[in-house]
């Protein structure tokens, strides 16, 4: 069977390592590909990435996409992500979003799509970030609140949200582990005079600076030991590829809101 994909925010940076990747992988095709009104002008998609002509020009259509797609994959900005994910509950065509950023109000959005088409969420979709994320549960559950436990990232100066996605995905693996809401642990930042640190409270920090695409530790304190679990990225490669694969698996799925973790059948 070959699947037809579409890329939203196809002249972007991860844009055109999704086209990149969809054509080096067999069985699936480019179906089609948007920008927002005003974006670039694009003869073929071809011409985005230094390929023969495919047959296909930039839309800024984004219904009309989604109508002639199998599935759609999505890492554009917040404001976006909601018009594509309504018209992902539209068509009932499969999305893969790697938006990050997003709010609890286009949150909802997405998780009203999911009720009538089948969607991959995940602030990463790189093989190794998700095992980290498996990881993370386990040792925080093993460990315990003995140990401490503070996310540490680094990304390009050009990001614009902190922490970032994976960032909170480590987060919120690490309070899955101990059984409770991120929400009632997390501590964002700490400035002048702080105070002890509060048994189990997860810490984030975050850095920015230069071309790095994406650097990740969680660490496990006591006062014996610490134990650190890192992951470094060295190409965007690794995200398109895993939304790629995610694509591919949500062909036949039933409606719903699917992770990374069910692609790789890491539960």
């Amino acid at each position: 069977m070959t699947v037809a994909i579409g890329i939203v925010g196809c002249a972007g940076r991860m844009g055109r390592m999704v086209i990149q990747e969809i054509l080096a992988t067999e069985g699936c095709v480019v179906a089609g590909g948007t920008e927002a009104p005003g974006g670039p002008i694009v003869s073929d998609l071809g011409s985005l990435v230094g390929t023969d002509p495919l047959g296909v020009t930039v839309g800024d259509d984004p219904l009309a996409l989604f109508s002639c797609s199998d599935a759609v994959i999505d890492f554009t900005v917040p404001a976006a992500t909601r018009v594509h994910a309504e018209a992902a509950e539209k068509t009932g065509t499969a999305y893969v979003v790697g938006t990050t950023g997003l709010t609890p109000e286009d949150q909802a959005v997405i998780a009203s799509a999911a009720h009538k088409a089948p969607v991959v969420q995940a602030p990463n979709f790189s093989v190794g970030v998700n095992l980290l994320f498996a990881l993370t549960k386990q040792v925080a559950e093993k460990l315990g609140t003995d140990y401490d436990i503070e996310v540490l990232e680094m990304h390009h100066r050009h990001k614009v949200d902190a922490p970032s996605g994976t960032a909170l995905g480590i987060g919120q693996a690490a309070a899955a582990g101990r059984d409770v809401s991120l929400d009632d642990v997390a501590r964002f930042a700490r400035e002048g005079q702080t105070g002890p640190r509060e048994i189990g409270e997860i810490g984030f920090a975050t850095l920015r600076g230069g071309g790095v695409i994406g650097d990740h530790t969680v660490m496990f304190s006591n006062e014996a030991e610490r134990l650190e679990l890192t992951h470094k990225a060295s190409s965007r490669g690794i995200f398109a590829g895993g939304a790629v694969r995610a694509a591919a698996w949500l062909q036949g799925k039933d409606p719903g809101l699917y992770g990374m973790s069910d692609v790789l059948g890491l539960d």
